[in-house]
This record gives C-alpha cells, structure tokens and sequence, in this order.
C-alpha cells in the first residue's frame, strides 16, 4: 500500500483466512458483495434486455436503417472502456474506478432514456459501453484487492449466478415495459437502481489505497490502440452482415486492426498461450468464443430447421444460463480445488456439450437434444470462467491489476466478436445457397468444439507460474467493516 498508514486503513485485515466459514456475505463483506452483485446485474440486464426494446426504440426514433449501431456502439465503447478502467484502477485506484464507470454508464441510460433522435441514441449506447467496461474490469481491482484467495471463487461464484436472472427474466421485463409504459424505462428504470448499488460498495472500498507502484499518468496510446480493437471488432461484424465481395475487404481491414491493437493491449505470448498471464488471457477469450459462437447460432437453428417457435428455441440458452450457475455455485465451494483443474474440466464439458449439439442438424432427429447438451455446455462455462478469473489474480501483480483485467475482457469480446462473425460467414453463405443450413451448423459446431479441446489441453498453462491457489496462498487484505 502507498501513502501511510491511516485509520481506515489500519482496519484491514490482511492475514490468510483459512476459516471455511468465512463468506462473501459475513459482516466484513455483506455490504460490498451486495454491492458489487447489483452492479453485475444491472449492466447484465441492460446488455441482454435492450434487444428486446430496440426494434420499438429504433422505429419511434425513425432509425431501422440504423438499427445495427446501438450495439455495435456499445461493443466498440465497451473495449475502450475497459482500457480507461484498467488504467484508473492502477493509478487511483478501485474507488475512482467504479466511480468513473458508473458515472459514465449512468449517464448513458439518461441520455438514452431522453433520446430525441438516433444519432444521440447510439451515442447514448456508446456512452453505456465506456462505463460497462470500466465496471467490468473494476470488479476484479475489488475482487484482488479487498477478498481473500479462498474467497475469490465464491465471489466469482455469486458474480456468474448475477448474470442468470437477467438473462431468464430480462427480456420478459423489457417486453412489458415497452409494450405497457414506453421503451424509455428499459434505460431510464435502472437509474435510481445502480445509484443504490453504487451507494452499498462505495463505503466499503474506500479503505482501499492505491497499489504500490502505480504508475503516475495515465497510459493515453493504449486508449487509441483500444480504438483500433473496438473498430476491428465492428468491421467484423458488418462484414459479417454482407453477402458481397466487399465484405471481404471489409473483413481485412477488421483483422488488421485486430492484430495491431490486440498485439498492444494482450500480454506478450497470449496468441501463443505462454504459461503464465498469457495462457490465461487465451483461455478466457477460448471459453468465451467458443460458447457465445453457438449461442447466439442455437436459436437459428431451432427455428429455421424444426419451426420451433422463439420461446421454444429460447428454452436451450435458458438450459445453458441454469447449468453455468449451478457450477459457479460448485466450484465456489471447492475453494481448495486448483483452478486449472477445474478450468480444464470445464473446457472438456464446454466441448461435450458442444459436440453433442450437433445432433440438432440432422433434420429427422429434431431439435429436442440441445435442451439437455446446452445445459453440459453451461455447466463447462460455470466451472471455467470463475476458475480463469481466479487464476488472472493469482498470476497479476498489485499494481498490474486493472491493465491486466482489462486485457482479460477484452479477450472475452474478442474471442466472442471473432467466433460470432465466423458463424455469421457460415450463415451467410447458406442463406446465398452456397452450401446447406445443416452443413453450416455441422460445420460451426466443428471448430467451435476444436477450440474447447484446444482449451483443455492448454489449460494446465493457465498455472505454471502462478501463485499457490488454496487459501495458503498470500492473499488480499479483507475489507474493513463499514
């Protein structure tokens, strides 16, 4: 810690607890935990629920042509997003950071909520994506600085359960709140929600001092490198919507702005998964890449091949949000487990899962199994991204932190971008005829499961040089009582 000693300070406690009754709910973390738990969902909710209100908002706002950049804008500003929280969190620490990111992610729901016109719509969104990102890597700033080793996975547990109720009852909500009162409450609703969130975690993270050798200025060029990737990512995404040749060059130029800034913001070796932080920066964006592809192909595939309805072809990802928080909650109580155990496992059921769901090609089969192989695929997320979160805190100095978690996100929606586009091109080319529907989801499923596999096998990397993963392992000071 840098500074002196002070009094709030002076409360923290910074010895192992060893206790297995210790909690991320007992008196030191109740508050906190809360805190942070409620922050989780509400950016949850507002990434999973907006889809629903967006065809109504982008129609009142007389912008269809449009409708694309809301989320393109929030995805893009998102990585940004999390370069500045890296940045804010070694320099000034964890309460600056949550500060900026919810002041920014707050003022993007107003500004979204009183939207006159599309343009000021998708930069509401993007203002939204500046402080979702600075949030998400301001959780682990937290996470490393104020719970021990052996309660960081039943944190991590309690923050992948927080992801569940969004996506169960999200949509549900947004639906009645667009079709009864107006689209704008869908933003506008959550205000005074993450103002309560805000006001449980602040207190308790107060105490916490600025990592020791910090870097005094902020790191300007990594923003423009953070740019760079979120442009990459947005030109893969369009390219993906066309069935021209020019999504060819525009795929092109996507890629080599990816490589540009990715090379800038991963740790050196994250293509390569070195040992160490590299390998787990690369299992994060396998996990994520490999899951969301099929994710977002399932429901496709559902309805265009069986005439499933949409709340039918919903049921599977619903499955998959059921198994990943029923082994968070699993593997926070193991907390003695080495996390590359786990985390290998759940490459292997990620894998399973999604291998088994290639059944739903086969037209005379029907589509009936991927609501029992996408719940063996959210059990494999449920054990693996907890326990690679973990691992970034094991492997992740003091004051390396918030730059290290921000090269942790952004190869989650890297990952994801790049798998999603794939799938995407896959689509496209059965939509112009150039190969079967069928053919293209075989062909999904292949290199999505090669890239699970691929995990597991590159999975004991993730902890080669980390540190001691059991509550022996020197740990973070505890969080004072508020």
């Amino acid at each position: 810690m840098s500074g002196g000693s002070t009094g709030a300070e002076k409360e923290l406690v910074s010895s192992v607890d060893s206790n297995d009754r210790a909690s991320v709910f007992d008196r030191a973390h109740r508050l906190p935990t809360a805190g942070l738990l409620m922050l989780v969902t509400f950016v949850a909710f507002e990434s999973i629920a907006v889809a629903t209100a967006m065809p109504t908002a982008v129609t009142e706002l007389d912008g269809l042509a449009w409708y694309g950049w809301p989320f393109s804008a929030f995805l893009v500003a998102s990585v940004v997003g999390m370069v500045v929280g890296g940045d804010i969190g070694d320099r000034r620490g964890a309460r600056a950071a949550l500060l900026t990111g919810v002041a920014f992610f707050a003022a993007g729901l107003l500004a979204a909520g009183v939207a006159g016109s599309m343009a000021l719509f998708v930069a509401a969104r993007a203002l939204q994506g500046v402080g979702g990102g600075i949030i998400s890597v301001s959780l682990y700033v937290v996470a490393g600085q104020a719970y021990t080793a052996a309660l960081r996975p039943r944190l991590f547990g309690a923050i992948s359960a927080a992801w569940v109720i969004p996506a169960l009852i999200g949509p549900l909500v947004a639906g009645l709140l667009t079709a009864h009162a107006s689209w704008r409450w869908v933003f506008l609703g959550l205000l005074p929600l993450i103002a309560v969130g805000l006001g449980l975690v602040l207190p308790a993270v107060r105490s916490l001092a600025v990592p020791e050798g910090a870097p005094p200025l902020a790191q300007p060029a990594r923003r423009w490198w953070a740019l760079l990737v979120g442009a990459g990512i947005g030109a893969l995404q369009y390219a993906g919507q066309r069935l021209d040749l020019s999504a060819i060059g525009i795929a092109v130029v996507g890629l080599a702005l990816l490589g540009v800034g990715l090379r800038r913001l991963l740790p050196p070796g994250t293509v390569r998964v070195r040992p160490g932080l590299p390998a787990v920066v690369g299992a994060r964006g396998l996990l994520a890449g490999a899951f969301f592809g099929m994710d977002t192909l399932l429901p496709l595939t559902l309805t265009q091949l069986h005439g499933y309805s949409p709340a039918a072809a919903g049921v599977p990802l619903t499955a998959g949000a059921l198994g990943w928080a029923v082994a968070s909650q699993v593997q926070g109580r193991l907390p003695h487990l080495p996390r590359v155990v786990l985390l290998r496992v759940g490459f292997l059921l990620l894998a399973a899962g999604l291998a088994a769901t290639a059944v739903v090609a086969i037209p005379g089969v029907g589509g009936w199994p991927a609501y029992l192989s996408w719940g063996v695929a959210g059990l494999g997320m449920g054990l693996g991204m907890p326990s690679v979160g973990v691992l970034l805190l094991d492997q992740s100095p003091e004051d390396r932190r918030g730059s290290d978690s921000a090269a942790f996100q952004i190869a989650d929606v890297t990952g994801s971008a790049l798998c999603v586009g794939a799938v995407g091109v896959l689509v496209a080319a059965a939509t112009a005829g150039l190969l079967s529907l069928p053919a293209a989801v075989v062909a999904s499923v292949a290199v999505l499961t090669l890239l699970a596999v691929l995990g597991a096998g590159v999975a004991p990397r993730a902890g080669a040089t980390g540190s001691p993963e059991s509550a022996a392992a020197p740990s973070a000071p505890t969080l004072a009582r508020p």
